[in-house]
């Protein structure tokens, strides 16, 4: 069979009007031979969604805004949304419009509710909510803010009242009598500064010397510093100790009786005999006193010599 120019003209043309009514369809965002799934949800206000918006589950982009109208003549609006990925979610999950930033504009967010006995279907209406806008938070947030400004104005205000009440004519001039005061003062500081600058001028040979010397005398600590850690302390401890334990075995013979000393400390005999003994010298020393010609004898003319009679008679 031969195929005509007509029938070619007409075959192109037909290809030619499926190709442009599907490049028209690409281009508002449809895709003829996807799968995807046509949804529905009503609000009162979008806050704002524009057709072409994103729809995400979870975050993940699924599918777009395809179209927004009037469904009533109150004013409530119907969003149609397209789901191009295969993940199923009951009729019961809800349809969220969030702000995805200051100036990114809002969004569609699919929270899903799984129950495999009630999945939503192509053109199936869901429940749809408003998640509160970033602007209405931060008008919340600032109206407690605002009310706190509005009390600390007032305080303030009342501040400066009873700050104008006290700042009367007599505190005014009491107040210009102390700056004149604090002037006066600052005027005597700085006329001690100056007689303080000509006394350290003046005695600055002597500063300078005694500086001199105070370096001199921080270098000598130096050097004694330094000659204290060449001082082997340890040899010294250890000879200190060495010298304690000696001290310690002389200490524990005197203790014990041992040798000349420990005897003549712990012998109380011999400490009787001393005793005695100082008795009979001092005896002996008084009687020297009293009667020297008993022991000193000086005869020009052979004197007889008296006889010797003991204190022990005379006492008795």
């Amino acid at each position: 069979m031969k195929i005509t120019k007509e029938i070619k003209t007409g075959i192109l043309a037909l290809f030619a009007i499926l190709l442009l009514i599907y490049g028209y369809s690409f281009l508002k965002g449809s895709d003829l031979f996807s799968k995807e799934r046509t949804f529905y949800v009503s609000y009162d206000n979008v806050a704002g969604l524009t057709v072409s918006a994103p729809v995400t589950i979870n975050g993940y982009v699924v599918g777009k805004v395809k179209k927004i109208e009037f469904e009533n003549d109150l004013g409530g609006l119907l969003v149609s949304f397209s789901v191009n990925k295969d993940f199923n979610f009951s009729t019961s999950s809800i349809v969220r419009i969030y702000s995805t930033s200051v100036i990114g504009g809002n969004a569609l967010a699919i929270i899903p509710i799984i129950n495999k006995d009630n999945i939503a279907v192509d053109g199936d209406v869901l429940k749809g909510e408003i998640e509160k806008g970033m602007l209405e938070s931060l008008t919340s947030g600032i109206k407690p803010l605002e009310n706190r400004i509005y009390t600390t104005l007032s305080g303030l205000d009342s501040l400066l009242g009873n700050f104008n009440s006290v700042l009367n004519e007599e505190t005014k001039n009491n107040f210009k009598n102390a700056i004149g005061s604090l002037t006066n003062t600052m005027s005597s500081f700085e006329y001690s500064s100056s007689d303080l600058n000509t006394l350290l001028k003046e005695n600055k040979p002597k500063l300078d010397s005694t500086f001199s010397y105070l370096e001199i005398t921080t270098a000598n600590l130096a050097t004694f510093s330094n000659s204290l850690n060449q001082i082997d302390i340890n040899r010294m401890a250890t000879h200190l100790e060495t010298t304690l334990e000696s001290f310690n075995s002389i200490m524990y013979k005197f203790d014990n009786g041992e040798g000349s000393i420990g005897k003549l400390i712990n012998d109380e005999s011999l400490y009787n005999n001393l005793e005695a003994a100082t008795k009979e010298l001092e005896a002996l020393l008084r009687d020297l006193k009293e009667n020297p010609k008993r022991y000193v004898h000086l005869s020009v003319f052979g004197k007889k010599t008296t006889e010797y009679e003991s204190l022990d008679s005379n006492n008795n």
